[in-house]
């Protein structure tokens, strides 16, 4: 009897900006390894998954930050390669990751770990990524890896369904035993993710021709990657890969893809009207009652996506308007990462006066950190932002945290005492409304404001990515050019 197939499991799961001055550590990430690695994965005793030894390595995942720390990186690379050696004959591996990982001192991480990780497996094992839509496909991991695909969905509730799919087609692809015929269409294109929802078109149309193009002859998977507009490097552009059992329909479906991607390129708009800090508050406080909570996202600073998490540009916004700081509006400002503030206030009584810095620590971007003099409203432990507090100024509740998070779960209001349907406005660091927020939310409005993921592109140093790039620049006709591998 033939031994079952063994394939390893692991990854180091981030999204960098290199616009942002937040340097993610190792503290930031959460790490698991044996059965708490498998633990992640519901599918691993699904029929398809019978027979298969499931081999754990290391995965390391955190909020999106800025780029890692060298040291980190190193570490996890060198444990991934050193169990892969020390694990015996391997079949395959899953490979569990972002796509827009940034080291210090490297300029295509991921390309850089699967050269790492195929040094230590070896030519012949099949390795399947599971990616992030909003990853980014270099030569270099396009190469390395067998099967490649990415989520379907913005905002993500495909997630876990990606993991397994990409599981699913390695374990298949070895019991054929075949290796995967792929295509590669690199599109230079740079969007940031709150123009391409798939709520909304054309994104929403492009995603949906992938089941009808896999149920083509030939075809396994079909994927489109966005990309990563906020890491200034090379790698950072669209990307369909396709892969099968046949050469020319992976092809002719990655061009296909490819083209239409490209021929939709000014038709991505936001998710939602945008202004000004300033436009979005006069907007929401002239609101209709019915259309509250006005939600506000300050989309500059959104650590889902990157940003350092205490730019206080929108905060002093707030603070600026009589009516929230003489109590007249109720709003909520969701949130700042300071713990040094948040430990000189958690001790306190709740309902004392309080005078605390807050803010600017990490990113130093005007204004600073600004002066909060208020009363303490609530104290609680979050299991995102860890211990977390509520300062209120006015009519404004300041939300404080010990970690970076984004107060995208209603319950996180909740601990520090909010029930957001009885709010005026609702300012958050996030970009489009993850699925609570949006259902919530009697109204929105994305304000284009500063920070390490300005959704304003044209007002980022961009140095290093391949020119020409829509949408900095336009007069331009690319060669849409089908790599194979």
């Amino acid at each position: 009897m033939s031994r079952p197939l063994r394939i390893a499991i692991g990854g180091v799961h981030i999204e960098s900006s290199t616009f942002s001055p937040h340097l993610s550590t190792a503290a930031d990430f959460e790490v698991t390894r044996g059965d708490a690695l498998l633990a992640r994965y519901d599918w691993l005793t699904l029929p398809w998954a019978e027979g298969v030894e499931w081999i754990p390595l290391v995965h390391a995942r955190a909020l999106p930050g800025g780029a890692v720390e060298a040291a980190a990186y190193e570490a996890w690379a060198a444990e991934i390669v050193d169990r892969i050696a020390a694990s015996g004959p391997l079949d395959g591996m899953l490979l569990d990751f972002h796509g827009a990982m940034s080291v210090v001192g490297r300029d295509d991480a991921e390309g850089d770990l699967i050269t790492a990780i195929r040094s230590a497996l070896g030519p012949r094992p099949y390795v399947s990524a599971a990616m992030d839509l909003h990853g980014n496909v270099s030569q270099v991991l396009f190469d390395g890896c067998d099967l490649l695909t990415c989520y379907r969905t913005a905002p993500h509730v495909d997630v876990w369904e990606t993991r397994e799919r990409a599981a699913r087609n390695l374990v298949e692809a070895l019991h054929r035993g075949q290796r995967p015929h792929k295509a590669l269409v690199h599109v230079p294109i740079l969007l940031p993710g709150e123009k391409t929802s798939t709520r909304e078109e054309p994104a929403r149309g492009l995603y949906a021709r992938i089941p009808e193009i896999e149920a083509r002859d030939g075809v396994v998977d079909a994927a489109i990657w966005i990309g990563y507009a906020w890491a200034d490097q090379a790698r950072c552009q669209g990307a369909v890969v396709v892969t099968g059992t046949d050469a020319t329909a992976a092809a002719d479906a990655a061009r296909e893809l490819g083209e239409r991607f490209w021929a939709a390129r000014d038709e991505f708009a936001f998710v939602a009207p945008t202004g000004t800090m300033d436009e979005c508050l006069d907007t929401a406080l002239a609101a209709d009652p019915a259309r509250r909570p006005f939600f506000i996202s300050d989309s500059g600073d959104n650590p889902g996506a990157g940003g350092a998490d205490d730019v206080t540009f929108a905060l002093e916004r707030l603070l600026a308007r009589p009516e929230i700081r003489d109590g007249a509006c109720r709003a909520v400002f969701a949130s700042l990462v300071d713990p040094q503030a948040v430990a000189q206030v958690a001790g306190q009584p709740v309902g004392s006066a309080v005078r605390v810095t807050a803010g600017g620590r990490i990113d130093a971007r005007e204004p600073g950190p600004l002066v909060l003099d208020g009363v303490l409203e609530a104290v609680a432990d979050d299991p995102d932002g860890g211990r977390c507090v509520s300062v209120r100024v006015g009519g404004l509740s300041v939300f404080l945290t010990s970690r970076r998070m984004q107060y995208r779960l209603l319950a996180s209001y909740a601990r520090l005492g909010v029930e957001v349907d009885a709010v005026d406005v609702v300012v958050v660091k996030i970009g489009y409304l993850e699925p609570e927020l949006f259902d919530a939310a009697g109204d929105w409005l994305l304000a284009l404001t500063p920070g390490g993921v300005d959704q304003d592109l044209a007002r980022l140093p961009y140095r290093r990515v391949v020119r020409p790039m829509f949408p900095l620049d336009r007069d331009f006709t690319p060669e849409l050019t089908v790599v194979l591998g």
